[in-house]
């Protein structure tokens, strides 16, 4: 029994001598490696401190709209001139061991690498200051091997061969902070006017956070999300002790007041666009923002530079001076958003999405903030289409008549009443037809509709066509009580423009490197949401805005504008207290186009009203001057017939006054205007042809009133 026991302590010391000499041996090899490492960096002597490239912007037939240099909007200063609010909000979020590390931080890595492995990815990251540094001067940003090899090389090159201090000095001015800002100086300049050196915690922590995502941090496009940052990087200087509780507590309450002063840049065609088109090379295109940052990138976007500039020119000369009270400087942002009347456009080809001409404000320079994208408005009137389209679909036809009367509704089972009017308190006090409830834009005729269909189906179609935004199941649905961007109504009324398939707006058509390699590409995404033939339809029906012949108890809300614009073209106006709307669109062009204020104030719907549908006339015309005037394309199964506008019958002898309606085959009217009508239709009496309108208008008299 001895014998054995001593003959495994000996096996036990034997193989405990054995890992002891290994981990010698690894231990030795590994010190042998970082030597030969640092020695290898030494030797390669400290790389220069360049800056990375530019990146362009192109246009749809390749001139360039945009350039966006590393050092173009970038003012370096000393490391001494930077505020310690900066540098300490930097380390805290960024790298809180970067005095202490060669380069790299093995802790970092080995809890990157433990994520990454959970995960299945690459998606951890574990750069240090240094690293990131590293990675914009001299390398790509693809998540390999070999990249990260060589980032590792660079980075102990610069920790061998600068001073920390230099290093941080680098960074600082070199990172990007968005809006056209390289390195901290230009940032302080952009957000705050003033110098780096003079920034407060609460500037400095909420500059911190924006080069992790230039157009997802920045307190311009999301401010929320971005003080949300600003309180985690002070929560963390509170952490590693550069400021105390009280400090950060006193900056998270500071108001910041951002003054976006305009820096040098260079071309700039569309800066909104533009702006957007940044962000969707994070969100769309999933190109990391370090790589943006350092440049080099080909960028080719869908705008057309002719169409973008016509745009911005029928902006500028349609919308009134900026009052001179406005350009007061001692007024605050809030005050000013009230005195400035604000406007956006947007263009979409419907035939494949592509955003031809964006305007997200009157000046980009003054108010970056983009309305066409982010300002969430009451869509009004412009709104009916898609309720009519949706009647259209549960048997409604153009000639479907309703009573055109003040009239209350009681809604919520009885328990409120809602008394919607038209515009001026203009009634026919008779039927009319849904063609001329949509040329009208006649309210009472739009409620009755939606009341008898059910909001369920008003809010199919606008989510099939492609409203995201939340609807709400009202019966002021009917006139556009939903809060939506004009984006969002411009790509939905593509598919009545191009036969009843709905697009995805596309900014980027593709990416590419300074190598000529495909970063990324898009292809137009087309669904088909409705059915052509009632899409051809309801086109026909929004011609009649424009259509003076259909003037009857009141004049088609188009008619002012009709004259501007030569060419087939379909669309409808609408109209809140606030605000102004006009979408409207040829077989190659939607355009919207919204006015109003950017705080809820009213404007004044004869002076200010017009001015959506002035812009939208004159720059349709122009920019499809040079344009084949396309006609909307009737597909089979469509019929066409001489209708009276006002009773829905055939025009005859009796009521000669006709215009050329479309119908689905079989549902177009075949009875002649009886012979007791008025000329122009009115006073019919044919109880057996108007049953079913009829009772549908005794029903709202007996629950409705």
């Amino acid at each position: 029994m001895e014998v054995i026991m001593n003959r495994r302590n000996k096996r036990r010391r034997s193989l405990l001598r054995l890992f002891f000499r290994l981990f010698l041996l690894g231990l030795v090899l590994a010190l042998g490696g970082a030597v030969a490492l640092m020695s290898y960096a030494k030797m390669q002597g400290p790389p220069p401190l360049s800056v990375a490239q530019t990146t362009e912007y192109l246009a749809v037939d390749d001139r360039t709209i945009g350039e966006s240099h590393r050092g173009q909007n970038r003012y370096f200063v000393p490391f001494n001139e930077i505020s310690p609010y900066v540098v300490d909000a930097t380390l805290a979020i960024e790298d809180r061991k970067f005095y202490d590390h060669l380069g790299f931080d093995p802790t970092r890595i080995g809890g990157a690498i433990v994520a990454n492995l959970r995960s299945g990815s690459r998606s951890q990251g574990a750069s240090t200051i240094t690293q990131q540094y590293a990675r914009n001067l001299y390398l790509s940003h693809d998540k390999t091997w070999v990249r990260k090899w060589n980032e590792l090389i660079y980075s102990l090159r610069l920790e061998m061969n600068y001073e920390k201090e230099q290093i941080l000095e680098g960074y600082l001015n070199t990172i990007y902070y968005g809006h056209g800002a390289y390195g901290i100086e230009a940032a302080s300049h952009y957000f705050f006017d003033k110098d780096s050196k003079d920034l407060t915690l609460a500037e400095a922590s909420m500059l911190a956070g924006i080069p992790k995502g230039p157009s997802y941090y920045s307190p311009n496009f999301d401010e929320p999300r971005a003080k949300a940052r600003q309180e985690l990087i002070l929560d963390a200087m509170v952490e590693v002790g550069s400021v105390s509780r009280a400090e950060a507590e006193d900056a998270k309450d500071e108001h910041l007041a951002y003054k976006n002063k305009e820096l040098v840049s260079g071309l700039q065609i569309g800066p909104y666009f533009q702006d957007i088109v940044e962000a969707q090379l994070i969100e769309e295109a999933g190109i990391e923002p370090a790589r943006i940052e350092a440049g080099g990138l080909k960028v080719y976007t869908t705008l057309d530079a002719d169409m973008q500039e016509k745009a911005e020119k029928w902006v500028a000369r349609e919308m009134p001076p900026v009052p001179a009270a406005a350009q007061n400087k001692a007024l605050t942002d809030a005050e000013r958003a009230t005195m400035i009347l604000q406007t956006s456009l947007v263009a979409i080809d419907p035939r494949n999405g592509d955003v031809r001409a964006l305007v997200g404000g009157r000046d980009y320079s003054e108010s970056p903030y983009n309305r066409a994208t982010h300002a969430h408005r009451q869509a009004g009137s412009t709104f009916k289409p898609f309720l009519y389209y949706a009647a259209l679909e549960n048997g409604s036809t153009p000639a479907s008549t309703l009573l055109s009367e003040p009239t209350q509704f009681q809604i919520d089972e009885g328990r409120a009443i809602y008394s919607p009017s038209n515009f001026g308190n203009n009634y026919a006090n008779d039927f009319i037809t849904l063609l001329q409830a949509i040329a009208f834009s006649d309210n009472i005729y739009a409620v009755k509709s939606l009341l008898v269909l059910g909001t369920e189906k008003l809010i199919d179609v606008a989510e099939r066509v492609g409203i995201i935004s939340p609807l709400p199941e009202t019966a002021s649905l009917a006139l556009g009580s939903a809060d939506v961007t004009l984006l969002e109504m411009v790509n939905g009324y593509s598919p009545f423009a191009n036969g009843g398939q709905k697009v995805k707006p596309r900014f980027i058509r593709k990416v590419v490197d300074l190598n000529g390699r495909v970063l990324y590409e898009s292809e137009p995404e087309k669904e088909q949401v409705l059915d052509p033939k009632l899409a051809f339809i309801m086109t026909d029906l929004m011609t009649g805005m424009f259509d003076p012949s259909l003037n009857a108890h009141a004049g088609v809300t188009g008619g002012s504008v009709a004259h501007l614009v030569n060419r087939p073209v379909a669309g409808k106006s609408g109209s809140t207290p606030q605000d102004s709307w006009m979408i409207g669109y040829t077989p190659q062009l939607v355009t919207g186009v919204w006015v109003g204020y950017d705080k809820a104030t009213p404007i004044d719907q004869r002076t200010e009203g017009q001015i959506s549908k002035k812009i939208w006339a004159n720059f349709t015309e122009d920019a499809l001057k040079n344009e084949l005037k396309l006609p909307f394309q009737k597909p089979r199964g469509v019929v066409a017939v001489e209708m009276n506008p006002q009773s829905g019958y055939l025009a005859s002898e009796t009521c000669p006054k006709s215009r050329t309606t479309y119908f689905i085959a079989g549902t177009e009217p075949t009875k002649t205007c009886p012979e007791t009508a008025n000329a122009d239709g009115t006073d019919v009496i044919d109880e057996e042809a108007h049953e079913e309108e009829r009772l549908i208008d005794k029903f709202f008299k007996w629950f409705g009133h």
